[in-house]
């Protein structure tokens, strides 16, 4: 996917970012045609907007856009796919951070899914700003374009395997090690949670295990939910619920989007990423409501809905991220309806055991234009998944608290004395926006990266 960002152009068209508070200023050094103009179109500077002023002897002279200082990364976001085809240049200084956000935005911007199908023109490309960190801006807008491409395939080309194969393919360019335990290799591994819930499927469920940096390094680990599709199992879904499962796989396109940008950074971490990747289907094989099944922890698990499957698998795999101890564990996963309702899309729930690592991902949400909001693991709750027969059960009958429930169901697997970080993602656009075009999105992957940066140096 190109980015849309070049080398210097001479012919550059000139894109000048103006407030409410600064337009005055800017059109008082133009032309008086030019003047008009802005005028006539109505032009007000808010945030989005943009003006397109021809230049006296004809064809486009100047681009007027409107941007918020305080979302630099969402100023330019909008106008690769607007603006004629051509270069263009910023007409402004600004600050070299945020020369680098709006480089950034760009690149989002003209990001197009073309699988399937050719986009009906290139974007318009942005000359690099002065003094932008072009290597950040650049491995953000990979990291981003490879989660949503992920997200966006369609489970009939991105099923168990085929996640594992971008896992493995992002490995070998980051010379970084990856295995990937397979169908019955689960079960004699001890995943048996994993197992259980992609057995179902004639394709055959998996670990995907990704570790890169110095083993002497403080230990980072993501953890990735990874059903590439979810019917629901035998609690099946209605044909509108099941419709958008092509994107149940988000959590995991995140964490290898955010693994691909640690990676390129060269953040000093010992890095680990697990994705357990599963389809859950129904068939003969598949598990049922009220069976009972032993995690990788040792925990009996009561199956109160088959539906509730992203929990399931990702608490072996947490059981795993914690037996080492890591200075931070992060999970990130498409898991409940209730965080939607709760928070809308374009918020994850951010749920923490450690105050401290919640805080810097929270502040990093604010600073990069990537929000997160915390819920609690509210431990009264807790009682809501006991059960009469098993350690617990992987639902609430209450049918309140759904996104706090997976949350304390997920707390089980993961030691009190081991910072962990739960965040429930959407992992799509409903709409397109400057810089986020409908369909899959990396929610909470520019936050986490800058939290990360921050808190082990770079």
């Amino acid at each position: 996917m190109p980015l849309a960002l070049a080398a210097a152009a001479a012919s550059a068209v000139p894109i000048t970012p103006v407030t409410p508070e600064s337009l005055t200023e800017t059109l008082a050094g133009v032309s008086e045609l030019e003047r008009r103009w802005v005028k006539g179109l109505g032009f007000k500077a808010e945030p989005g907007a943009s003006a397109l002023v021809p230049a006296p002897a004809g064809g486009l002279g100047r681009v007027l856009v409107g941007w918020n200082p305080k979302e630099p990364v969402w100023a330019l976001g909008g106008l690769p796919e607007t603006l004629p085809q051509g270069q263009y240049a910023l007409d402004a200084r600004v600050a070299p951070d945020a020369a680098t956000r709006m480089a950034l935005g760009w690149a989002l911007g003209a990001y197009a899914f073309t699988r399937y199908k050719a986009p009906s023109r290139p974007p318009a490309e942005l000359v690099w700003p002065a003094k932008a960190d072009r290597a950040e801006a650049e491995r953000l807008a990979r990291a981003i374009h490879l989660a949503r491409d992920l997200i966006n395939t369609p489970a009939e080309e991105m099923g168990p395997a085929e996640l594992a194969l971008a896992a493995e393919q992002l490995a070998a360019e980051q010379s970084a090690r990856c295995t990937v335990l397979v169908g019955d290799e689960l079960l004699k591994s001890n995943y048996p949670m994993i197992h259980a819930v992609g057995r179902g499927s004639a394709r055959a469920p998996r670990l995907i295990d990704l570790t890169w940096g110095d083993p002497k390094a403080p230990k980072l680990t993501l953890v990735g939910k990874g059903v590439c599709f979810d019917s629901g199992g035998l609690d099946l879904k209605t044909s509108q619920g099941m419709r958008m499962m092509k994107k149940d796989m988000g959590g995991a396109a995140t964490v290898l989007g955010l693994a691909s940008a640690i990676m390129d950074a060269g953040l000093p971490v010992r890095l680990r990423a697990l994705i357990p990747a599963v389809e859950n289907f129904v068939s003969a094989t598949s598990f049922r409501p009220l069976d009972v099944i032993r995690t990788r922890k040792g925990l009996t698990v009561e199956i109160g809905n088959t539906d509730a499957e992203g929990r399931l698998i990702l608490c072996d795999a947490l059981a795993e991220a914690d037996s080492e101890q890591p200075a931070l564990i992060i999970d990130m996963a498409t898991l409940t309806g209730a965080a939607r309702v709760a928070l809308g899309p374009d918020l994850p729930a951010l749920f923490a055991n450690d105050d401290v690592a919640a805080a810097a991902l929270l502040e990093a949400g604010n600073a990069e234009s990537d929000p997160l909001w915390r819920l609690p693991l509210w431990k009264p709750y807790r009682k809501l998944i006991d059960s009469k027969v098993a350690d617990l059960n992987n639902v609430s009958e209450s049918g309140f608290a759904g996104a706090v429930i997976a949350a304390l169901y997920l707390q089980e697997f993961v030691s009190p004395t081991t910072p962990w970080v739960h965040i429930d993602t959407y992992a799509w656009n409903q709409t397109s926006r400057p810089g986020r075009p409908e369909g899959g999105e990396a929610l909470g992957l520019r936050a986490i990266y800058a939290a990360v940066r921050k808190r082990f140096g770079s």
